[in-house]
C-alpha cells in the first residue's frame, strides 16, 4: 500500500473526500515527524509508537575491498507495535 492507498481507503471509510483524507494524513505525519524529531515519543495506544534512538559509532568494512571504515554516531527512529497491531497481525 502506497500513500495514494491509504488515501484511498480513508476517503472510503470516513465518507471524506480524497483531498481531505490526503491533508488529514499530511498533518499526522508532519506532527509525528516534528514531535520525534524534537525528541518526543509519539504513543499511539493499540497502534504503535515512535521514538528516537542512538546508534553509537563504529568500525565497519568496505565488502568490495575489505578495508576499514569508520561509521560516526547517528539518531535512529524506533517503531514499536502496540499489543492490538501484533495481535492483528499474529491473527492473520
Amino acid at each position: 500500500m502506497n500513500k495514494q492507498d491509504l488515501v484511498d481507503a480513508v476517503a472510503s471509510r470516513t465518507g471524506d473526500s480524497k483531498s481531505a483524507s490526503g491533508v488529514a494524513i499530511d498533518a499526522v505525519l508532519v506532527a509525528v515527524t516534528r514531535a520525534v524529531t524534537a525528541g518526543d515519543t509519539v504513543q499511539l495506544v493499540g497502534f504503535s509508537s515512535f521514538s528516537t534512538g542512538q546508534c553509537a559509532a563504529r568500525t565497519g568494512r568496505n565488502p568490495a575491498t575489505g578495508a576499514e571504515m569508520q561509521f560516526a554516531a547517528a539518531k535512529t527512529v524506533k517503531f514499536t507495535a502496540g499489543k492490538a497491531f501484533r495481535e492483528a497481525v499474529n491473527a492473520s
